[in-house]
């Protein structure tokens, strides 16, 4: 019994270098406009039996605006950033420089009094592998990008270093094949 699952990452809600650790603020005009664009192609994944996103304004947003009427799942939410929350990368290197280093470093480190990197990992993992199963059974899920990085990692069983070198762009699309306990990715997965 096999589970496809369709992972899309939300549009944006700031320019990239205006990102904010677990960020929450809503789609912005370019978002929007990103949204509109990719429509066509996005739309028919709303076949999908289940849909789900990130409890984000900008990932509920995303779904809604492609007609999934997704459900919002806490297990999709990004990393909890602890006292980072609200922060862009810059402002917290300028004030914790060897905080950022370590959590960069080492996957079990959170100086930010939040979520580690792997138990990060380890949460979106988990959603992953508790997806209702069935043969053929379809799932599509809008969310951060960073939780559509975690699940990558999480099922190529790959070393959580390997999240930093992972780039998911806004409305980027990842297909997963699995059941459960072994997953697959899918490259150019028909839309």
């Amino acid at each position: 019994m096999h589970v496809g699952v369709t992972l899309i990452a939300a549009a944006r809600g700031a320019a990239l270098l205006a990102e904010r650790f677990d960020d929450d603020r809503p789609l912005d005009e370019a978002g929007w406009r990103e949204v509109r664009r990719a429509a066509p192609a996005l739309l028919p994944l709303g076949v999908a039996e289940l849909r789900y996103c990130s409890p984000t304004p900008r990932s509920r947003a995303t779904g809604d605006a492609l007609g999934f009427a997704p459900l919002a799942q806490p297990a999709l939410s990004d990393c909890d950033m602890g006292r980072w929350r609200g922060y862009t990368l810059a402002e917290v290197t300028a004030a914790e420089p060897g905080g950022v280093d370590a959590w960069l470093r080492d996957p079990r480190s959170a100086p930010h009094g939040g979520e580690s990197l792997l138990a990060f990992i380890t949460r979106v993992g988990g959603w992953l592998d508790t997806r209702p199963v069935g043969d053929g059974a379809r799932v599509v899920a809008v969310a951060e990008p960073a939780v559509v990085r975690a699940a990558l990692v999480y099922a190529l069983k790959a070393p959580p270093s390997t999240y930093w070198n992972v780039d998911v762009g806004p409305l980027s699309t990842v297909g997963l094949a699995g059941d459960g306990r072994r997953w697959s990715l899918r490259i150019g997965a028909p839309v």
